[in-house]
């Protein structure tokens, strides 16, 4: 019985692996971490083949599963793609290659925006393959009868965040292009991980009103729940640690990955 007891610690004490294409994911670590502090986490950023948005749906997959087999070896209980294009692109084969492993993936928040702000204006920021991929054109047919659905692609604001330029006058610029000329709209939906980084300045041009949305809560609960129904939750009450990773080999990569961490974008 002790023993029993012994590997179900060990289970419920192995990390949570979360990968991105780059450093934006760490917008649903921060999530993940503030719901589950008691977790460990191995973060895993693709910044040397960033950005996934531009790429094809089969260069993403292969990323992707390359970065999961990396996060395997780490033993991890649980998988978030904190990544809209990869999720869009791989959820369903990383799920199918580990039927046993608790996989979370990331899709625009468009059902909360359009519940709370029915048959109004709601802009969707994500990268072009996100935008192009069947699982949202099967979200935008879904539910483009019940609000004006506004797509937004803003593949641009990827490589600021990468860049760790997050109020400069070059990004202020940018996003006043794309977002601008939408007003009034009632919500914003950040379909990119990368996006939450930048929430200030966009509140900032939007104005107080709109309703800014990402899916870095609802990714948390999730993971959550499957933790829950796998009995993997950890019980410890010590604080989680987090590791970073990146395959760009600049060190600058991981000082900025602890950064956006420690960073306040509420």
């Amino acid at each position: 019985m002790k023993e029993v007891e012994k590997m179900a610690t060990a289970e419920t004490t192995r990390p949570i692996g979360v990968f991105d294409s780059g450093v934006g994911g760490i917008s649903v670590l921060k999530e993940l971490y503030r719901l589950l502090p008691h977790e460990d986490y191995i973060f895993y950023g693709d910044s040397a083949n960033a950005p996934y948005g531009t790429r094809t749906t089969a260069d993403v997959r292969n990323l992707s599963f390359a970065v999961v087999e990396k996060l395997m070896k780490q033993n991890i209980k649980a998988l978030v793609i904190a990544c809209n294009t990869a999720t869009s692109a791989a959820v369903n084969q990383i799920r199918e290659r580990y039927p046993n492993l608790p996989v979370v993936g990331l899709e625009p928040a468009v059902k909360p925006a359009i519940e709370r702000y029915p048959q109004q204006r709601i802009a969707v920021m994500a990268t072009e393959l996100t935008l192009r991929e069947e699982k949202f054109q099967k979200q935008l047919n879904r539910y483009q009868g019940a609000a004006k659905l506004i797509s937004v692609p803003a593949p641009d604001l990827v490589e600021f965040v990468e860049r760790g330029e997050l109020d400069s006058v070059a990004l202020n610029a940018y996003l006043t292009r794309l977002l601008a000329p939408l007003k009034p709209v009632s919500a914003v939906v950040l379909g990119c991980t990368h996006f939450p980084f930048a929430r200030p300045v966009i509140r900032k041009i939007v104005g107080s009103k709109p309703w800014i949305i990402d899916g870095g809560p609802g990714a948390a609960r999730e993971l959550q729940r499957l933790l829950e129904t796998a009995a993997l939750l950890n019980s410890q009450n010590t604080a989680g640690q987090v590791k970073f990773y990146n395959s760009d080999p600049d060190p600058i990569k991981i000082e900025l990955s602890q950064k956006l961490f420690e960073a306040v974008i509420d």
